[in-house]
């Protein structure tokens, strides 16, 4: 039986970072995926660190601290993670959105967020390839971007400088205990003795957390992203536009929401192809290709820009973000099982949040630290007493909980 301080689930760019923090402890750490870093959502996401996407309050204050992590990132992890600081926009096309977006921004800005209202000749001054009937934009310096599998790698291999053990293809089958507390790990590679675990999983927290009995307000939330040939440089920092915002953060009726949750996400790699992005709907861990999304999720983005109409798709990727229902992950100690710590939840947002997560793990365990006055709002006994059941999708829509909002485009 091999031993350790603190045996981390999931070694997806969470988990990883999880683990590099808390092996820079000290702590004697095993991490166990049942794949390994980048198979599940952290490898199936577009690029963006999207600062303007974040809801003022909390969601804004976690983002802004992770995104001055970036700065040193790199030098930490002692690898490039591709992080490019160019900045971001969100493009506005009809008349609604650009008063929704108004209010944003002036949000945002309150928020302490860095962001100006541009009008469409400067949208396209920027960008290029956006259509003549764009009519604004918001631009934010504070946006940027980073490669997703070389952020998983980097923190994965750091991790394992500072010693920790990584036991991949390898699934967790049972967490052991003794009058209420962790004594074990069992996975199908052997036991670990252990008196921490840390719950990493993402989508798959709540089936990990049923081993244990503990109820994990985590469900999958289906996206697609389309992946062009390899082009020439064409997109300068990461672009969104309004109606995505509004998928993410806002609630209307289904009538007005767009099909499949699709919101325009834009962003091109250093190799040079494109991710075309994106939607957004709770089918379960259903993974098989939907032909209506990749061409409803095709043509919001040739409206928006032309030119990508003759851009070759060479493939697409579907992952599943793990939704909370609020916008905000779970980071904290679980009530039932002592010794059991929830990290989990963080939707669109885990590269957002990445560098932040380990730090606010560790100063969970610590009882303080730098990050630990966030950890009383990212508590799992907000939701105590809400249904936190994903309801069906139907074709052709995005099925919205009652914590969703759209605004009409």
């Amino acid at each position: 039986m091999k031993t350790a301080d603190a045996v981390v689930i999931g070694a997806g760019v969470s988990g990883s970072s999880i683990a590099f923090r808390l092996a820079q402890q000290g702590l004697k750490v095993v991490i166990v995926d049942k794949n390994g870093p980048g198979s599940g959502a952290s490898g199936s996401c577009d690029k963006a660190i999207f600062m303007q996407s974040k809801r003022p309050g909390l969601h804004m204050e976690l983002a802004m601290a992770s995104r001055r992590m970036y700065d040193t990132l790199e030098a930490e992890l002692e690898q490039s993670v591709e992080f490019e600081s160019d900045g971001g926009m969100v493009v506005i096309e009809t008349p609604r959105h650009m008063e929704f977006m108004k209010d944003f921004i002036e949000k945002q800005r309150k928020a302490g967020i860095s962001v100006s209202l541009i009008d469409g000749d400067a949208a396209r001054a920027a960008q290029p390839f956006l259509a003549p009937h764009i009519l604004g934009a918001s631009f934010s310096p504070d946006d940027a971007d980073v490669n997703p599998l070389a952020l998983n790698a980097a923190f994965f291999r750091a991790a394992k400088r500072h010693g920790a053990v990584h036991l991949t293809h390898s699934e967790v089958i049972a967490v052991n205990t003794e009058r209420g507390k962790v004594t074990s790990v069992e996975t199908t590679r052997g036991s670990i003795s252990t008196g921490l675990v840390i719950n990493a999983a993402g989508p798959y927290a709540k089936s990990v957390g049923a081993l244990s009995n503990i109820d994990i307000p985590v469900q999958p939330r289906r996206g697609t992203i389309l992946i062009s040939e390899s082009i020439p440089k064409k997109v300068t920092g990461c672009l969104l536009d309004a109606q995505y915002i509004a998928s993410k953060h806002l609630r209307s009726d289904n009538d007005d929401a767009p099909p499949y949750g699709v919101g325009l996400s834009l962003g091109q790699t250093v190799s040079g192809n494109l991710l075309i992005g994106g939607s957004r709907e709770f089918a379960g861990f259903d993974k098989r290709p939907n032909q209506d999304v990749i061409a409803t999720i095709a043509a919001h983005a040739a409206r928006i820009a032309p030119e990508l109409a003759k851009t070759r798709i060479i493939r697409t990727m579907t992952g599943f973000r793990p939704y909370t229902g609020d916008g905000l992950p779970i980071i904290d100690r679980a009530a039932e099982v002592d010794g059991y710590i929830i990290a989990a939840g963080h939707e669109g947002d885990g590269l957002a949040l990445a560098p932040l997560t380990g730090q606010l793990v560790v100063d969970l365990i610590k009882g303080s630290g730098p990050t630990h006055h966030f950890l009383s709002g990212l508590r799992v006994d907000r939701f105590a007493g809400s249904k936190q059941d994903a309801p069906a999708a139907t074709p052709g829509t995005t099925a919205n909980p009652a914590t969703e909002v759209h605004v009409p485009a």
